[in-house]
């Protein structure tokens, strides 16, 4: 598992579709491969399911990050972990029993985390940093990729930050959306430590090297 500091993971949403395995081979020195899971349900957007995220994991140099955009993540999550995803990240919005979704989720040996859209609080859903090992904070509207950088959404990642100090424990804050060279180092002064980047990443000519540089930033930036 990758070291729970200052972590970058490129969303394959950005990536050629066609050609999945060399994708995630272009990022092999990420620390995780982050796979949109949408339903054209919960977001108006379909991309793909379980099945291609257990063939990626077969194939992938690196952990699969999956953030699940669906309804009924309570039915469908564990599945993910199940089929090998290191990570799953399901919308707060779209649970009914979220610690359950967790345990499970748990108990399949992934590591389990909640998202949460620009609109949603956080501070109603304290309680389950207990449950869980990462909080995702939304920095654009869940469902498309290439939109730009919510930066009021800043103080909401300082909010979880603030939070997982005062617990305890070692819950990653994630943030994912518009995360690129000019915004990463706001994210993480603000308190997050995990990065997806999407077209930030894939857009590059020198993917290793953007990689390098995105995690470079957030470390000049990080709160500490």
């Amino acid at each position: 598992m990758p070291a729970p500091h200052l972590q970058i993971s490129p969303s394959i949403l950005a990536s050629d579709f066609a050609n999945l395995e060399r994708e995630l081979d272009r990022i092999a020195d990420a620390d995780w491969a982050h796979v949109d899971v949408m339903d054209n349900h919960f977001v108006p957007n379909l991309t793909l399911g379980l099945p291609v995220v257990e063939a990626l994991v077969k194939v992938s140099p690196v952990p699969i990050d999956t953030h699940l955009m669906i309804a009924d993540p309570d039915r469908w999550a564990p599945g993910y972990a199940e089929a090998g995803a290191s990570s799953v990240t399901f919308h707060i919005e779209a649970a009914s029993d979220p610690v359950a979704i967790a345990r499970a989720i748990r108990a399949e040996g992934a590591r389990a985390a909640f998202a949460l859209k620009p609109d949603t609080p956080f501070e109603p859903y304290e309680e389950l940093l207990a449950e869980v090992d990462m909080v995702l904070v939304m920095t654009v509207e869940p469902g498309f990729g290439g939109q730009s950088f919510m930066a009021d959404q800043m103080p909401k990642v300082r909010a979880v930050r603030d939070a997982v100090r005062r617990r305890g424990g070692e819950v990653w804050v994630q943030v994912d959306g518009g995360v690129a060279a000019d915004t990463i180092g706001e994210c993480a002064e603000a308190g997050a430590d995990v990065f997806v980047a999407g077209s930030a990443v894939y857009g590059a000519e020198d993917i290793s090297g953007r990689i390098a540089e995105l995690r470079d930033l957030a470390a000049r930036h990080a709160c500490g």
